[in-house]
């Protein structure tokens, strides 16, 4: 499901851009976007649902369903009306927020169709946080596919949005704007049927005194004190991408579109083995942790590592070798330029430099998550904010917009590295016998295979110049990546590598 929503992610990124191109309207959308975006990290896939799905699969656990029911009601209570005044506040002070998070767009067209995009965007917040609740009721229940599948929706209402909805408007970029709440709606109300077929579908209560209950429920409580260091650690990561985004603003027109077209295609990668391992990784681990089980904890997480490696080492080859075809084939259409190509295809390789570290991040997290330990991960993230942004002093002189892009992906990696070692210190995770050297010799074999194939393939072909025939660019681009996949593959199997342990049961 989560290659779903990425592919049809691909394509929506696709008719932006034949739409639009990289110009100052998507450098607005993708400002206003942002906003949004921020806070859904904070009070969606970030802080609220590391809190959240660790104590609501221990109350599921040791109570059972009522008790998890009547948890759900509480913590859907409070979400919604923090919501709803955040909510306002958001629409009420947008030309301040598009400030703060782009100065560099202050007197400009830009400017101003970042505040309406805001204002028109700000409460999708709202609908993708109760989204967010209703994916960690689902997970906690073993049920994946509707979470996994939902992110289509907001695809397919962005992508009515460029095609049916933007030549009705004078500035067409606010069809896309109403296209991202069409998809927000369409999300919500996916959860219903699915929570109800559960039997946990929520009770939000409107009454004061239901509400002045709920804030005093232990439980409630308790994630709320979770909540308080997480919304720090998530805060410091999001604070690293205003601060870029703010550096972009102020760059050439068209860099943050530039590093927003490159970025869909490092999510691509990031989304399918990150989020969904992740989200896979932390009911379970929350289980093993919960029965006192770090033996099979410890093994959960380096199945996550070796899949990990496995799957986004070539991703991260493929950004840095092949960002030409790639850009050319998916982007290069109607308004988007050559140029644009080139400038995309600088983010992909800086972005292919950090890449794993992205991914692992998400792998290597839950692992504290599950503990209940958000501590750490908080105070990792402060030195990895200062350890980006003195990196963006050294890039950004030299790189322009991929020095952004590359600062993101030392910092991840650096990140990456602070989270492996704090777990291997607290002994949640053991690192002997786990035959690390010998998998990554034979990864290595595999991967210069495939960065041989994909290198000739981005040099044989003018994929500018193919432009003109892109139905053959599309084959050509697929045709070589296919060619290297399989080449990987069967080299490392040639190499002696073990699928079927990859493959065994780990829950």
């Amino acid at each position: 499901m989560t290659m779903l929503s990425r592919v049809l992610g691909l394509v929506r990124e696709t008719l932006i851009a034949r739409a639009f191109g990289a110009s100052e309207m998507t450098d607005a959308f993708n400002v206003a976007f942002r906003i949004p975006n921020l806070l859904r990290r904070l009070f969606a896939e970030g802080a609220f649902s590391q809190a959240f799905v660790p104590i609501l699969g221990e109350v599921n656990e040791k109570n059972g369903p009522i008790a998890t029911k009547q948890l759900i009601s509480v913590v859907a209570t409070l979400l919604f009306w923090s919501l709803l005044i955040t909510v306002i506040i958001g629409v009420v002070f947008a030309p301040y927020l598009v400030l703060a998070i782009a100065s560099g767009f202050k007197s400009s067209t830009s400017y101003e169709m970042s505040v309406v995009l805001t204002r028109m965007m700000f409460p999708y917040i709202g609908f993708i946080s109760l989204v967010s609740l209703a994916a960690g009721i689902l997970n906690t229940n073993k049920n994946f596919l509707i979470p996994a599948f939902t992110p289509v929706l907001l695809n397919l209402g962005m992508i009515t949005g460029s095609l049916i909805i933007a030549p009705y408007f004078t500035t067409p970029i606010y069809g896309l704007g109403l296209g991202v709440m069409i998809g927000g709606i369409l999300q919500l109300a996916l959860q219903v049927p699915a929570l109800m077929r559960v039997g946990m579908m929520p009770q939000i209560h409107l009454g004061w005194k239901a509400i002045k209950d709920a804030s005093k429920n232990t439980e409630a409580k308790r994630i709320l004190k979770l909540m308080v260091p997480a919304i720090f650690a998530v805060s410091v990561s999001q604070l690293s991408l205003i601060i870029n985004t703010n550096i972009a603003s102020h760059l050439m027109a068209g860099s943050v579109s530039w590093l927003s077209y490159a970025d869909r295609l490092m999510e691509f990668p990031t989304a399918l083995l990150g989020v969904a391992v992740g989200t896979v990784l932390l009911p379970s681990l929350s289980k093993a942790n919960t029965m006192g089980d770090t033996r099979h904890s410890s093994e959960l997480i380096h199945w996550g590592m070796r899949l990990t490696f496995l799957l986004s080492a070539p991703a991260a080859l493929a950004l840095f070798l092949f960002g030409t075809p790639l850009a050319a084939s998916l982007y290069h259409y109607g308004k988007f330029t050559a140029l644009d190509v080139e400038m995309t295809r600088m983010a992909l390789q800086a972005y292919g430099v950090g890449l794993i570290g992205l991914i692992l991040i998400k792998i290597l997290a839950p692992g504290f998550y599950a503990k209940q330990d958000i501590r750490t991960p908080v105070k990792i993230g402060i030195l990895v904010l200062i350890f980006t942004q003195c990196m963006n002093l050294v890039f950004v002189p030299y790189f322009q917009h991929a020095g952004l892009a590359l600062s993101i992906g030392l910092g991840a990696c650096l990140n990456a590295a602070l989270l492996w070692l704090g777990l291997v210190r607290k002994g949640a995770l053991t690192i002997r016998g786990q035959g690390w050297w010998a998998f990554f010799l034979k990864l290595l074999i595999g991967l210069i295979v495939f960065g041989s194939v994909l290198f000739f393939g981005a040099n044989h072909h003018d994929w500018i110049a193919l432009g003109e025939k892109p139905l053959i660019r599309i084959l050509l681009m697929l045709g070589w990546g296919g060619l290297a996949m399989v080449m990987y593959f069967i080299v490392l199997k040639i190499c002696g590598f073990n699928y079927k342990e990859l493959l065994r049961h780990t829950h």
